[in-house]
């Protein structure tokens, strides 16, 4: 038997497929675009290994999903694909339409007449599990219940709009054609192979290099946080015992403001890697760094940012027995200390185009 993974160069994609053979002798056929997001660096460990088959393509080639799908006759097919960071959507949306919309759209349809084709009892245990993400929900207030799967949707970003916009079309396609789908919506991941461009893995790599640690607005937005691990935990589990039509919201019941996350970091990193042991300098000012947190620096903040997410995945812990392995401490530490391990990954990916769209949106002391 084999899964086709689509999306499996990116953080959890990559992080996904890395997990899945430390476990199984299942092969993976990996189909990634390599965007700017997408690195092969990420699957570097799984070279030469025959379980891990990497094709580079769009999901949006219907017909190159077409020949995968006869070539490889997965009994699931794993969607991590999309185009993912909200400021990017902001700036500039019809990427993030064309991915994640036509781009499922079509892989739907490259997938439902491959399982149409399939004998009866490889159709019933086929699966189709769809990655999604809490932003579908819109913003809570502070006092808010945290969002269930029932929660209607309200997108606010391009990004979230076109995420909600795959999961309909997904359920569409479970009720119209019977296609058996599952569907996960998870709440901010973190850990290795992370872009740095989120949150966390940007002030981490600021941070040790003395730049600006940009924060929006006053730092209170408020997301739940859930270590990468877990995440590829939970979608085990999903697509192991998921009943066909079903959501299920992934959550690390870790609620932290924006702001307490850097200054978690910072602490992390001035127990880890102390700025004066390692001659840490403020690029702004020349000055010797004493504490990280002196990088602190608020920016403009974010259009139409919404200010706090919030799963209840008490769903997923009731009929699946799933629960995250990980605190937010705990997953924290671990991926501090894999930044701290790898500064070539992170060199790697850090390209002039990356610096430039950082200056763009940070402004240019955070990208020099």
């Amino acid at each position: 038997m084999t899964i086709l993974v689509t999306g499996g160069a990116g953080f959890i994609g990559a992080n996904f497929v890395l997990d899945w053979l430390a476990q199984s002798d299942e092969p993976v056929v990996n189909l990634d675009k390599l965007t700017y997001a997408g690195n092969l660096d990420n699957l570097a460990s799984l070279q030469g290994d025959a379980r891990h088959t990497f094709v580079q393509g769009d999901i949006g080639d219907r017909a190159l999903v077409q020949r995968l799908l006869a070539q490889h006759r997965p009994r699931a097919v794993l969607n991590f694909a999309a185009e993912s960071h909200v400021d990017r959507s902001i700036h500039g949306p019809e990427d993030f339409i064309q991915t994640n919309v036509v781009g499922t759209f079509r892989l739907l349809e490259a997938v439902r007449a491959y399982w149409s084709s399939l004998p009866a009892p490889e159709a019933a245990a086929f699966r189709f599990l769809h990655v999604s993400t809490d932003e579908v929900f819109g913003s809570l207030g502070p006092h808010d219940a945290p969002f269930t799967e029932q929660h209607r949707y309200e997108p606010n970003s391009p990004y979230s709009a076109s995420k909600a916009a795959s999961d309909h079309l997904v359920r569409a396609w479970h009720h119209t054609y019977g296609l058996p789908v599952l569907t996960t919506n998870c709440s901010n991941n973190y850990g290795p192979y992370h872009f740095p461009e989120k949150l966390i893995p940007l002030m981490i790599v600021n941070a040790l290099a003395g730049k600006p640690l940009p924060v929006y607005g006053d730092g209170q937005q408020v997301r739940d946080w859930l270590y990468v691990g877990d995440h590829c935990s939970a979608i085990r589990r999903v697509l192991h015992a998921g009943q066909p039509g079903q959501t299920y919201n992934i959550g690390g019941r870790n609620e932290k403001t924006n702001l307490e996350v850097v200054r978690t970091v910072c602490a992390l990193l001035d127990e880890l890697a102390p700025a004066p042991a390692r001659a840490v300098v403020d690029a702004r000012t020349g000055q010797p760094v004493r504490h990280y947190s002196e990088l602190i620096t608020f920016v403009t903040d974010r259009p139409g940012h919404d200010r706090r997410y919030a799963m209840d995945a008490s769903k997923i812990e009731r009929e699946l027995g799933w629960t995250p392995a990980e605190t937010f401490e705990t997953g924290l530490r671990k991926t501090v200390r894999w930044y701290l391990d790898h500064p070539e990954w992170v060199q790697r990916v850090q390209s002039g185009a990356y610096r430039a769209w950082l200056a763009q949106h940070y402004g240019a002391a955070v990208a020099a």
